[in-house]
């Protein structure tokens, strides 16, 4: 079987982030995963663009959650609960880092969180002999986006899968958007923040939500 896992992530990577401008608690993935042949589902994400562009709306590099609307997250989180992906989420307390985890730069706890993420993940979505076909989204400046690819090689590389990893800009792929949106959703619960997204429409698509480092101490949290 081929099985589609698209992954994106949230939050910096600034370990010194408290008190900054979009600094963030945690950092961590998120992912949005169909098993076999998931065309009707990626049309439908096609369609909905379309309906909701055609009110005006401009989507000319599709959903992002943080930037749209509470009107268009009202379009986009109904449908992501009708088609059913599997959601995984994984996040790390930056404040609970290791000295030694911090002394080995932002890029390591990229490659930490994607690895803390994939190495379950994986292993749960896909058996050996499938075709996991993992689909990260893009981020950062040309340098950083190469420490990331490179990141995310590393990492599927050591997971006894036969993954093929595609690394796309989240623009290009509604997948990517479903995995945006879920974890956009779960990290504003897991703050504190109210979301009823979260509670409707993407808890009951949640199989794993891992804290490996425990939650951050001056962060207000919901429930996990």
């Amino acid at each position: 079987m081929d099985v589609y896992l698209y992954a994106d992530e949230t939050g910096n990577l600034d370990y010194g982030g408290a008190g900054k401008q979009g600094a963030s608690p945690y950092f961590g993935f998120g992912t949005a995963t169909f098993a076999g042949d998931h065309g009707a589902a990626l049309m439908r994400g096609l369609r909905l663009r379309a309906h909701v562009s055609s009110k005006g709306i401009r989507l000319a590099r599709g959903f992002h959650a943080v930037d749209d609307s509470a009107e268009t997250r009202e379009e986009v989180f109904p449908l992501i609960a009708e088609l059913e992906p599997r959601i995984d989420t994984t996040f790390l307390a930056k404040a609970q880092a290791y000295p030694k985890v911090r002394a080995k730069g932002q890029i390591y706890l990229y490659l930490m969180a994607w690895y803390l993420h994939l190495k379950e993940v994986a292993l749960r979505v896909a058996k050996p002999a499938d075709s996991l076909y993992v689909i990260a989204g893009t981020f950062g400046t040309k340098k950083r986006r190469a420490e990331a690819e490179t990141a995310l090689h590393e990492v599927c590389d050591q997971i006894d899968r036969n993954i093929q990893l595609c690394v796309w800009e989240a623009s290009s792929s509604w997948g990517l958007q479903v995995a945006d949106y879920a974890l956009w959703a779960t990290h504003r619960h897991l703050t504190g923040r109210s979301c009823h997204w979260y509670d409707r429409d993407i808890k009951p698509l949640e199989k794993t939500k891992f804290l490996p480092w425990g939650q951050d101490p001056g962060a207000a949290s919901g429930n996990v």
